[in-house]
């Protein structure tokens, strides 16, 4: 059975096309992925994409296009991306289950793989094999 990784606000969707119209040429949407870094130990990556990558998984939602690289899966499973504006700051924000922590200045998180053997049990569709 298919299914998204993460789910996309209508916000975040409006934010991803909004920059793939800016950027103009190639540009088809945006890769999200995990990095090491920060103070807590991991980071949110997002680049803009010119080609898709056949191995990232892709989720649409109202002509808005995001991939999500195939080593961050396990860690954002469930995972909500919105696009906040509020008086000191913008940007995309993770509203992630596997997050145990941040840092104090909210640029990094620690993050676990996602629990699948607890998925399975809600119900929820797990990642498929190869």
């Amino acid at each position: 059975m298919a299914f998204a990784v993460m789910k996309l606000t209508d916000a975040a969707a409006d934010r991803v096309k909004a920059i793939v119209d800016n950027a103009g040429g190639d540009a088809k949407g945006i890769r999200v992925g995990i990095k090491k870094g920060g103070c807590a130990g991991m980071e949110y990556s997002i680049d803009l994409v010119t080609e898709a990558n056949a191995k990232d998984d892709l989720i649409e939602r109202n002509g808005a296009r995001v991939w999500v690289a195939p080593e961050a899966v396990l860690y954002l499973l469930g995972t909500e991306m919105d696009f906040e504006v509020t008086t000191l700051r913008s940007g995309f924000t993770f509203h992630n289950p596997n997050q145990t922590s941040a840092c104090g200045c909210g640029e990094s998180v620690e993050l676990k793989p996602a629990d699948l053997a607890a998925l399975a049990a809600a119900g929820q569709p797990t990642v498929r094999a190869g």
